[in-house]
């Protein structure tokens, strides 16, 4: 055998060695994005979060210090396949201000679990009527799951004003401040 046969035995061999270490990377990494999708999509991750504010138990509500304020019914839903604690709500609107649980008794945390609802009660102070702003405002869900915790920010759609014969979009925020500003200066209020 001369040098030049060993080298080229040397060059296939090394080569086969470099395939299959460059295989075992790639299926190694194929593998773990899977997961980490399966594990996104699952909701372990990041919950997947809808919520809604019930309308029909918004009411004003003026204190013996003129202060404007309702109690919001946020009913949440877990769309995905792991449940989820939610300990804390916060927005940042012009125009409210959103009270911590421990001011009125609410449940401080719901944990809801997989394609399940749950409704938490928050009161909302609204300071300033015409400064809620006219686009959709997101709210900022603070979570805990069995994977992870941290924040979600969900924007919810429209409300709908009927009138007319026909439907108007609003922002979320704008159609609960009309409803709540137009109920403490109501005669039937």
């Amino acid at each position: 055998m001369t040098s030049d046969d060993i080298w080229r035995q040397f060059g296939v061999a090394s080569w086969r060695a470099y395939r299959a270490r460059l295989r075992a990377v790639i299926s190694g990494c194929v593998t773990l994005m899977v997961i980490a999708a399966s594990l996104w999509w699952s909701g372990a991750v990041a919950p997947h979060i809808r919520w809604e504010i019930i309308g029909f138990f918004l009411h004003a509500d003026v204190d013996e210090n003129g202060v404007l304020s309702t109690s919001m019914y946020i009913d949440v839903e877990n769309e995905g396949l792991v449940p989820f604690t939610l300990t804390d709500i916060s927005m940042e609107i012009p125009g409210f201000r959103l009270l911590p649980a421990e001011a009125r008794d609410d449940a401080a945390s719901v944990t809801v679990r997989s394609g399940d609802m749950g409704t938490l009660r928050r009161t909302l102070v609204i300071t300033d009527c015409a400064a809620v702003p006219h686009e959709p405002q997101p709210i900022r869900f603070t979570y805990t799951t069995w994977l992870d915790s941290g924040t979600a920010e969900v924007t919810w759609g429209s409300w709908w004003l009927e009138g007319s014969g026909e439907r108007i979009p609003i922002a979320w925020q704008r159609g609960l401040a009309t409803q709540v500003c137009n109920g403490a200066v109501s005669s039937e209020w």
